[in-house]
């Protein structure tokens, strides 16, 4: 009996230290379970012909005409399970899309980076640099990730109707200017009397015509 319950107590240890063992293992690297980031963006057992850009890697045709449509050879990553139309798992397939490189998509197929630091109320209308990105489920040539020349477009909460009536209304006193946030212009008419009419005029017209906006650059809503 002795002799059984000091092999069961021997057994008992070896299994611990086995266990650390392979814990030890796990966390320090020997066994990866991490998955690849983009597997968060492709939905499990769904049409290979619908998954996101980021979960397949397709053959590149550059010889195809620019506008038309064009078939693709593609693999799904690994990782990344899809069937066919009857369900069944699959690995290679083909894609239909139009012939035509990522930066030349219409705007509503990417979202863009936007920026409040530049004027928008200028001649000629000021641009800034944005960083674009491709929607998930829009396939398209070269890289999906561009640089592009947008128009600021950013508003401060300003009516361009509201100015317009205070210029006409009470332009003559610098209300307009007051409310686009224009404090020594607004001083200005204000003790010049509309520099005697021909300010508030002028400033009817620049106001109507989107010339003069917010002093904070911002477009008129």
């Amino acid at each position: 009996m002795a002799g059984a319950a000091v092999s069961l107590r021997a057994l008992r240890r070896l299994c611990r230290v086995l266990l650390f063992l392979s814990q030890f293992y796990i966390l320090s690297g020997g066994e990866s379970t991490d998955m690849p980031p983009y597997v968060m963006k492709c939905p499990s057992n769904g049409l290979c012909s619908r998954l996101p850009a980021d979960c397949v890697e397709c053959k590149t045709n550059f010889s195809c005409v620019y506008g038309k449509p064009v078939a693709f050879d593609c693999t799904v990553k690994p990782s990344v399970t899809c069937v066919d139309q009857d369900f069944k798992s699959q690995k290679n397939f083909v894609i239909n899309m139009t012939c035509r490189f990522c930066w030349q998509l219409p705007e509503t197929d990417y979202e863009c980076s936007n920026s409040t630091s530049c004027m928008t109320v200028s001649c000629p209308r000021q641009r800034y640099t944005a960083n674009c990105t491709v929607r998930d489920h829009i396939h398209c040539l070269g890289n999906r990730t561009f640089p592009k020349m947008l128009y600021c477009n950013w508003t401060g909460g300003y009516k361009w109707s509201t100015a317009l009536a205070l210029s006409i209304t009470l332009g003559g006193f610098g209300a307009d200017r007051f409310y686009l946030g224009q404090w020594r212009e607004g001083l200005g008419k204000l003790f010049s009397f509309g520099g005697l009419g021909i300010w508030t005029l002028i400033d009817v017209l620049l106001i109507g015509v989107g010339y003069v906006g917010p002093a904070d650059g911002s477009l008129y809503i």
